[in-house]
């Protein structure tokens, strides 16, 4: 049986159960108590409660070598695909979780006034996943990505703060930064902290507090805006489009047509509209196309896929079911 930390046990031979926080060697572990207490307990003598990891595309575990103390921090990792500057072509971002903790994570860049979410996702304690795979002019045309992330664990854990950072990356920061080797990455790293101070539950409660009433004291004002708020939403809203690709809501009359020809003015008519998106600088489109025999979807989903500064998914189920498709554009 493999145990890693994070893990929750019960023990065997007595009453009670605790958290995984060291390893010790391949036979025992340290296992943290309610009372903050670690004891040394063999391996054989642990059951697991939760022995959970997050399985999800673009996700790793993280290698933990036997040792007397993980210190445990999370990261914003830039990997290039070679070690020689001149002959890198992309570059690799990851979230390298290196804690006890699960993340519940966003990943955003800013354009223009707005944020746009490129992946979200949680992924398990001692894991990183792959946010994105860019080129460098990415840097140029996008300096500030936002990572947000809230952190728990399955069993009893301190209460940690909700992060939200900022970070400015360009390709002058890039030259300007010290790469570094990591056991975890082929080649040596940009790493940015995100979080490594994990605190004290009396210190969160109390800063939470804080926020609270800072919250309190500016419900007056949030009301005062209220006016200027709809007005942000309908301009948002604006920005956004739905269309529907049946054909007969594309032309009066389509009895005699062939399945190819129906199909050629549906594709048709999703080109120009996604042209059209473009130029009118819309944030997000999204295209009924029904289910069907998937044929339309194929398609579109096919033209999508070469198709530079957007990122697409199903539309909402709640609203279209499994027949239509969301595009969001973000270099308008």
């Amino acid at each position: 049986m493999r145990l890693r930390i994070g893990d929750k046990v019960r023990f065997l031979n007595e009453t009670g159960e605790g958290i995984v926080s060291r390893i010790k060697d391949n036979k025992t572990v340290y296992v943290e108590m309610l009372d903050g207490f670690e004891i040394p307990y063999l391996i054989s003598q642990l059951v697991p409660i939760h022995n959970e990891l997050i399985i999800g595309k673009g996700v790793e575990n993280i290698k933990i070598e036997q040792e007397a103390k993980v210190d445990e921090a999370i990261y914003f990792v830039i990997e290039p695909d070679h070690e020689h500057a001149s002959l890198i072509n992309d570059f690799r971002l990851y979230l390298f979780n290196s804690s006890s903790y699960h993340l519940l994570y966003s990943y955003s860049i800013k354009d223009d006034a707005y944020f746009q979410t490129l992946k979200f996702g949680e992924i398990g304690p001692f894991q990183k996943v792959l946010l994105k795979q860019i080129k460098l002019k990415f840097f140029e045309e996008y300096n500030s990505h936002k990572i947000e992330f809230l952190l728990f664990k399955n069993s009893y854990y301190k209460s940690q703060i909700p992060i939200a950072e900022i970070l400015n990356i360009s390709p002058r920061v890039l030259n300007q930064s010290k790469k570094l080797e990591h056991e975890e990455f082929k080649f040596p790293v940009y790493a940015f902290l995100l979080k490594e101070d994990f605190q004290l539950i009396e210190a969160v409660n109390q800063e939470l507090s804080d926020i609270d009433i800072t919250r309190l004291k500016s419900i007056k004002e949030f009301k005062s805006s209220q006016k200027t708020s709809k007005s942000n939403k309908e301009y948002l809203k604006s920005l956004e489009k739905e269309v529907d690709l049946h054909i007969e809501e594309l032309i009066e009359s389509h009895g005699n047509l062939s399945n190819f020809e129906i199909l050629q003015i549906q594709l048709e008519r999703f080109e120009k509209e996604l042209d059209a998106a473009f130029k009118n600088h819309l944030k997000k489109i999204v295209f009924i196309h029904g289910v069907g025999n998937g044929r339309l979807r194929q398609e579109i989903i096919a033209t999508l896929k070469t198709t530079r500064n957007i990122t697409f998914h199903d539309a909402p189920y709640k609203n279209y079911g499994y027949g239509a498709t969301q595009i969001n554009l973000f270099n308008n």
